[in-house]
């Protein structure tokens, strides 16, 4: 690498250096994931007390040193103010940063990356307080998919079958199976089709050796290992979805939530949430720090 180079980077952490600096860990479009050190940010009027905020979009000139990369000029390219309006939007906005620091690498480009957290952060900034969390959500969403780990909601993980969320049923839930990946259809799996997973098992073609009483027994085998097959995917589900929630978490592919989507109920948003960081967490095995204010922050919403 050069002794300097250009990038376009959003901060996304900050924390203060000697007296008067600041280390800044940057997400930039070119090189992916850099730290670099913000020199007198931490002064009174210095002008680079703003540009090293966080969430700031800035063009970069760095200055490549022995062991610290440093910001030899920052041109603010854009900033999200609208961020630090209510502590659930800089929550919001938090959580998605920690979702992208998880995956962004250093050293390569990662255009794609950058990219849809600034969009998503623009549209946290700009959405009506009630419409947050059903944004949030889209954004996680869509960094566990730029991840490969984006949920299977819309087929059954198990059986392939589309699940469609019945709201006129009283009480219907769809299982989700974090190990599976996935929704899981219970209605398929409660139903007589559910003997269809045991068609792999095999018993059947086990010769009766003319014993008369040889079959009776593996059909009995047979049942057993159904059962048996089936009490293992219940075993692997790790969480319920209502029919609502389950509406929700299938428009989150969408480039753009729909006007009745984000209506759906804050409660319905706060059980999405709570599935996807858990299943965020279990693929990326670290937590989510920003996750634990989420419960006080959109609880009265």
């Amino acid at each position: 690498m050069p002794k300097e180079y250009r990038a376009t980077g959003i901060n996304l952490k900050g924390m203060p250096l000697g007296e008067n600096d600041r280390l800044l860990t940057i997400l930039t479009k070119e090189h992916g994931l850099i730290r670099a050190i913000a020199a007198g940010a931490r002064k009174h009027r210095s002008s680079m007390a703003g540009r090293s905020g966080l969430f700031v979009v800035n063009d970069l000139q760095i200055s490549v040193g022995r062991s610290m990369e440093r910001i030899k000029n920052a041109e603010v390219l854009q900033s999200f103010v609208g961020l630090g309006k209510t502590l659930a939007k800089l929550t919001a906005a938090q959580y998605l940063s920690e979702l992208a620091l998880m995956q962004a690498l250093s050293a390569q480009p990662q255009e794609e990356l950058f990219l849809l957290l600034v969009e998503h952060l623009d549209r946290i900034q700009t959405a009506e307080d009630r419409h947050v969390l059903a944004c949030l959500n889209h954004g996680i969403y869509h960094l566990l998919a730029i991840a490969g780990f984006a949920p299977q909601v819309h087929n059954c993980c198990i059986t392939q079958v589309p699940v469609i969320a019945k709201r006129g049923v009283q009480k219907w839930k769809a299982g989700f199976s974090m190990v599976g990946g996935g929704v899981v259809d219970l209605d398929y799996l409660d139903s007589d089709n559910s003997s269809d997973l045991g068609s792999g098992i095999g018993i059947s073609d086990i010769g009766s050796g003319g014993n008369p009483h040889q079959g009776d027994r593996l059909d009995n085998n047979q049942e057993r290992g159904e059962g048996l097959m089936l009490e293992s995917i219940y075993n692997r589900i790790s969480h319920y979805l209502t029919a609502s929630e389950l509406m929700a978490i299938q428009e989150l592919a969408q480039t753009d939530l729909a006007d009745n989507i984000l209506e759906i109920p804050p409660k319905d948003w706060l059980a999405v949430e709570r599935l996807l960081r858990a299943y965020a967490q279990y693929h990326f095995d670290r937590p989510i720090q920003s996750s634990a204010l989420i419960d006080n922050c959109f609880f009265n919403i």
